[in-house]
C-alpha cells in the first residue's frame, strides 16, 4: 500500500527512445527526484518504467520523460496505475520480451 500523498504509474514510452541512452538518463533523474522503480528496454522497440514516490515529483518524472535525453524524440507515452511494489531506489531492468512472457 502507498503512503498518503504517494502514486505509483507504469509507462510505455514510444518513439525514438532506444540507442539513445534513454534508460541511463531515466535512472539519473528518477535518483536526483528520489524515486523508486526501474526502467527497461522492451523487445518492441518501447522503453518502459515504473515511477514510484511522492505525487507531485512523480508527476514531474512523467514530464521529464516526454523530453528524455538529448537524441531521444518521444512521439507517445502510455500512462497506467501501478502497484508500486518495488524495492527501495531506481534501477535499470535488463529488455524484456513481452511476447515471450505472455505464452
Amino acid at each position: 500500500m502507498l503512503d498518503d500523498g504517494h502514486k505509483a504509474v507504469r509507462l510505455i514510452i514510444s518513439g525514438r527512445v532506444q540507442g539513445v541512452w534513454y534508460r541511463g538518463w531515466a535512472v539519473k533523474q528518477a535518483n536526483i527526484l528520489k524515486l523508486d522503480g526501474w526502467v527497461r528496454n522492451r523487445a518492441d522497440g518501447s522503453v518502459e518504467s515504473l515511477l514510484v514516490g511522492p505525487e507531485n515529483l512523480v508527476d514531474d518524472m512523467i514530464e521529464k520523460c516526454w523530453q528524455g535525453p538529448k537524441l531521444a524524440k518521444v512521439g507517445h507515452i502510455d500512462i497506467q496505475a501501478a502497484m508500486g511494489i518495488t524495492p527501495k531506489g531506481f534501477t535499470q531492468k535488463p529488455t524484456v520480451d513481452i511476447e515471450k512472457r505472455q505464452r
